[in-house]
C-alpha cells in the first residue's frame, strides 16, 4: 500500500513538472499558457527562457539570438505605447553567460540592423521599452527590410490588436539553407516570421519574409510555418485550427516604431 502511495506521488510530481515545463516561467505571454515546443533537438540545446514585463524570449546560445519572442498584445498596452517616445538603449543581456550572448561589438559595422523581435512600438512603459532593447530580443536584420516592410507588418499587427482587443504574437528568425553567415558570433537568419493568433476568432496565421531588401512576403498557416522552422509554435491548437488561416491585413511599406 505504501509503495503504491509513493508511486502515485511520484507520478503526480512528474505530471506537475511536465505541466510546469510546458507552461514555462511566463505563461501569460502564450496562448493558454503553453510554451512553444522545439522539435529539432539540435536547436533545443543551450536555450534559456527569459521573462520580461510584457514579452517572453526563448534565447539560443548557439545562434546568439532569440528563437522566438512572444507577446500578449492588448489594446490597453498599445494605447499606452502610442504615448511613449522612443529611447534607444541597446544592451547585451546580463542574464546570459558571455559565451552564449550577443554583444554590441558583434553588430558594430556589420551592415545589419539590430532588429527587434518584440517591437519597441508595443511597449507600454519605460521599463518594458528598456527590456525590449536587450540583444536577446534582437536578430541581425537587413536595414531596408527592418525600416520599411517589417515596420509595416509591425504597425499592421498593432492596428489589428486594437481592433480585436487582444492578440497573441510570436516573432522569430528562421535559419534555412546551408549558406548562412555570421556577424561576429551571431548567426544571421535567412527569414523572419510573425505569428498572429486571435482569441476572438480562434484562428491564426503568420507573415513570413526573407531577410533582405524586399517588398514581398508570404502569409502562411500555422502548420506551414511550423514545418519550416521546426517548432510547435502553438501547441494548444488542434491540427485543424493550425490549418485554418486567419485573414491578415495587406502590408504597405512605411516607417514606424520598431
Amino acid at each position: 500500500m505504501m509503495q503504491k502511495t509513493i508511486a502515485a506521488a511520484m507520478l503526480a510530481c512528474g505530471l506537475l513538472a511536465a505541466a510546469v515545463a510546458a507552461a514555462g516561467d511566463c505563461p501569460a505571454h502564450y496562448v493558454e499558457g503553453r510554451l512553444p515546443e522545439i522539435r529539432n533537438q539540435k536547436m533545443a540545446s543551450a536555450t534559456t527562457e527569459l521573462c520580461y514585463g510584457v514579452f517572453g524570449v526563448m534565447h539560443s546560445g548557439l545562434t546568439r539570438t532569440p528563437l522566438w519572442s512572444a507577446e500578449h498584445l492588448t489594446a490597453g498596452n498599445l494605447a499606452a505605447a502610442q504615448e511613449l517616445s522612443r529611447e534607444n538603449s541597446f544592451h547585451a543581456e546580463a542574464q546570459l553567460p558571455s559565451g552564449q550572448r550577443a554583444e554590441l561589438s558583434d553588430y558594430a559595422r556589420s551592415g545589419f540592423d539590430r532588429g527587434h523581435m518584440a517591437p519597441n512600438g508595443d511597449m507600454p512603459d519605460r521599463e518594458s521599452q528598456h527590456q525590449s532593447f536587450t540583444l536577446a530580443n534582437m536578430v541581425p536584420q537587413d536595414g531596408d527590410n527592418n525600416r520599411h516592410i517589417w515596420a509595416g507588418i509591425e504597425g499592421a499587427v498593432r492596428k489589428m490588436a486594437l481592433k480585436e482587443g487582444d492578440l497573441y504574437v510570436i516573432t522569430g528568425p528562421a535559419f534555412i539553407g546551408g549558406n548562412l553567415q555570421k556577424i561576429g558570433k551571431v548567426l544571421v537568419p535567412s527569414h523572419l516570421y510573425k505569428v498572429v493568433y486571435s482569441p476572438r476568432q480562434r484562428a491564426g496565421a503568420a507573415f513570413f519574409i526573407e531577410n533582405k531588401s524586399t517588398t514581398e512576403y508570404q502569409v502562411l498557416s500555422i502548420a506551414e510555418l511550423e514545418s519550416k522552422v521546426g517548432i510547435n509554435l502553438l501547441p494548444s491548437l488542434s491540427a485543424q485550427q493550425k490549418d485554418t488561416v486567419l485573414r491578415l491585413p495587406n502590408i504597405r511599406q512605411r516607417k514606424a516604431k520598431s
